[in-house]
């Protein structure tokens, strides 16, 4: 038995695989089920477990994927977001380093408690967060033909896996992961393996299309294979996906740091969008949460109260509300927590973002409207209280106490 962040884990009998599909909206599994591209989920969801989830807000990467390997939520992990305003130091900063990470993974304990342990994530912006103090083997498809046997636990990866590195805007990239998780779970035969992909299929396409619907088949057979193979496997997400785009298909843009420089005078408050990191090509750095931080002589009450009424926004909070409301720690968050609606997003600036490299309607995330994620065990959960609210975070709860 092991005890990480005050929640206790049986430890595995069998391979244990957890599984995070970056902006699985549940109904892209639906889809491909019922349209036959998914042979094996649509066995697994008959003879295993086929739940829905809560994922954390903001329904971001970093945060969902730092809950779901720590067992907590932002509030004691202390990672809120892909991006922050450091007041510390007055500077905006990527949250890809350990040093923001303030609870030990569930992963690392696993490895000190003397089981091997993998990880292989799409992109390398988390790679750092989740093998954080954790021996064994941790690579990005992103980064795989620079693993070294030192820093990541292997070498010469696509050798290994046998295709080479792929573009970070492409769905190979999250294919690259299935891949290599196959060929460790052949090969090396790991006790717990933790794999996580990118979203850039589902930021293009909508459930049900082809492109969806080729990306779930590809992934259905990986996961058949690592079935076959005796693992315990769950399925999880970061969080879902939606359209983001008004009547005449263009994206739904609420242009915050506008809004403030119009109302409190130029550039007194600071717009931070959680969302941004270095790939933002597919969504322009458009998500549906942000936060305000407000110059120390405007308080926040007024400015909730004005922006609760504001086209397209879902809820406005403060930051001690959003902070009880969503989880979070509350000295990294900023004066004012703003959540769009379902069929909007949040920008800073219009001058701010290029939206170029839109070549399809926006699909983002990041609001509550994404907070429904799918959470599948391909085993039958014994004991498990129907009325509990589930959150993607129990993934390796339900894997190692309920599923072996």
């Amino acid at each position: 038995m092991l005890n990480v962040n005050d929640r206790s884990y049986q430890l595995p009998t069998h391979p244990t695989v957890v599984v995070c599909v970056d902006g699985c909206e549940p109904d892209y599994l639906a889809q491909a089920v019922a349209t036959g591209h998914m042979p094996w989920l649509r066995r697994t969801l008959a003879q295993g477990a086929g739940l829905i989830a809560d994922c954390v807000v903001p329904s971001f990467t970093n945060p969902n994927n730092l809950s779901i390997v720590t067992g907590v939520p932002p509030s004691v992990h202390g990672i809120c977001g892909n991006y922050l305003f450091d007041m510390a130091s007055g500077t905006e900063v990527m949250m890809n380093d350990p040093k923001w990470l303030r609870a030990p993974t569930l992963l690392a304990a696993l490895a000190d408690a003397g089981h091997t342990v993998a990880v292989v994530t799409a992109k390398d912006k988390l790679r750092r967060l989740l093998g954080h103090g954790m021996e064994g083997i941790c690579f990005s498809s992103e980064k795989s033909d620079e693993a070294t046997l030192s820093e990541n636990g292997i070498e010469d990866v696509p050798r290994f896996v046998g295709m080479k590195v792929p573009s970070v805007y492409s769905a190979e990239l999250s294919e690259f992961v299935f891949a290599a998780g196959v060929k460790l779970m052949q090969v090396r035969r790991p006790d717990v393996m933790y794999l996580s992909t990118t979203d850039y299929v589902q930021h293009k396409h909508a459930p049900g299309t082809p492109g969806a619907n080729a990306f779930y088949a590809m992934m259905d057979g990986y996961l058949s294979q690592l079935d076959e193979m005796g693992c315990v496997i769950a399925l999880t997400a970061d969080h879902g996906m939606n359209a983001k785009v008004a009547l005449d298909g263009t994206p739904d843009v609420v242009y915050l740091q506008d809004w403030c420089d119009a109302q409190l005078g130029p550039a007194k408050a600071r717009v931070i969008l959680p969302i941004t990191d270095p790939y933002v090509v597919h969504h322009g750095a458009l998500g549906s949460f942000a936060t305000i931080y407000l110059p120390a002589d405007v308080p926040a009450r007024p400015v909730v109260q004005q922006l609760q009424r504001h086209r397209g926004m879902e809820v406005v909070l403060t930051r001690e509300e959003a902070a009880q409301k969503f989880e979070l720690p509350a000295d990294r968050i900023g004066d004012v927590v703003c959540v769009s609606e379902r069929f909007t997003v949040i920008g800073t600036s219009a001058s701010r973002h290029d939206l170029s490299g839109l070549d399809a309607p926006l699909r983002s995330h990041g609001g509550i409207s994404e907070q429904r994620v799918p959470l599948v065990l391909n085993r039958k959960l014994p004991g498990l209280d129907p009325a509990r609210r589930l959150r993607n975070f129990d993934a390796f709860d339900l894997a190692l106490n309920y599923a072996q």
